[in-house]
């Protein structure tokens, strides 16, 4: 044999021998490396609603709006609740007179000699000024709910974040807990990426993470915040005697389960504005 066949088919042995390394590495780092291209960005959302009814005068806000804490989102109709609060202004006067005119009269008996004011008097009167006391105190519970109730026609943010899905408008009708818009919370944002169950023993809570975001060539880093510890079982339901209906049928080709886990994100570039709901990959360095 010649050298130059002797040399190719040195080669060749050399080109296939490294195919295989490479396959093998690729295979293993595909199946047994902790990683996932199931991740998504997740935030806190609020759903933002009325705590009185009424006519909505004005909307403070757009839809996707940045809002810091505190700020107006929209307003209800005052006029109702502003004259409730002096009703209660009025009863709670009135309340404060009769619980000091009783009060005067039971201190003037209880100084009287009991020749001159029966004790079963002296009893009517105290008698009388606890009943005043208690009215008083249920007049003063009165006008502090319907001075709350003012107050939370004002519907603002309870916290710093982005309104999205915005449903209301100026002379719509607010119902007592009907979501009117939501609220993402700006800063809790996180991801969540969901791993095989056969990739489970890899993963430790703090361990280091890097999110690739598929909108880009962005990369976040965080840490594994934790690991959550169950999920639905599909094949087992609750029949209707109140027993279980488990599937008679098996698959033979049995994937592995998903599990989630909950990744902290500790460092995003700044020119990064994260949307809850998009995509993006997670690995995991141990």
């Amino acid at each position: 044999m010649s050298a130059s066949k002797i040399f190719r088919f040195c080669l060749t042995l050399l080109l296939v021998g490294a195919a295989l390394w490479a396959g093998r590495t690729a295979w293993d780092q595909y199946m047994e490396s902790a990683w996932t291209r199931d991740g998504r960005v997740k935030a806190d959302v609020i759903t933002i609603s009325a705590d009185v009814a009424g006519i909505v005068t004005e909307v403070k806000v757009r839809d996707n709006q940045l809002v810091q804490k505190g700020d107006v989102l929209f307003v209800i109709d005052k006029s109702r609740y502003a004259n409730a609060v002096a009703q209660s202004n009025a009863l709670l006067a009135s309340q404060q007179v009769e619980k000091s005119r009783r009060t005067s009269e039971a201190k003037r008996r209880a100084g009287l000699d009991s020749s001159i004011v029966s004790a079963e008097s002296k009893e009517t009167a105290d008698a009388a000024m606890g009943a005043a006391s208690a009215q008083y105190q249920a007049a003063v519970s009165a006008h502090d709910l319907a001075q709350l109730n003012l107050e939370r026609t004002v519907v603002r943010a309870p916290v710093t974040g982005y309104v999205t899905n915005l449903n209301v408008y100026d002379g719509d009708f607010a119902a007592v807990g009907a979501a009117k818009l939501a609220l993402i919370d700006a800063a809790s944002f996180y991801v969540v990426g969901y791993f095989e169950e056969t990739k489970l023993p890899l993963l430790k809570v703090n361990d280091k993470v890097e999110v690739h975001m598929m909108s880009g060539d962005a990369v976040l880093q965080g840490h594994i915040e934790s690991i959550a510890r169950g999920i639905t079982d599909r094949d087992a339901n609750m029949g209707r005697e109140l027993l279980a209906d488990v599937n008679p049928t098996f698959n033979w080709v049995r994937l592995a389960q998903r599990v989630p886990v909950r990744i902290h994100i500790d460092d995003k570039p700044q020119h990064l504005d994260l949307v809850a709901g998009t995509t993006c990959t997670v690995v995991i360095h141990g």
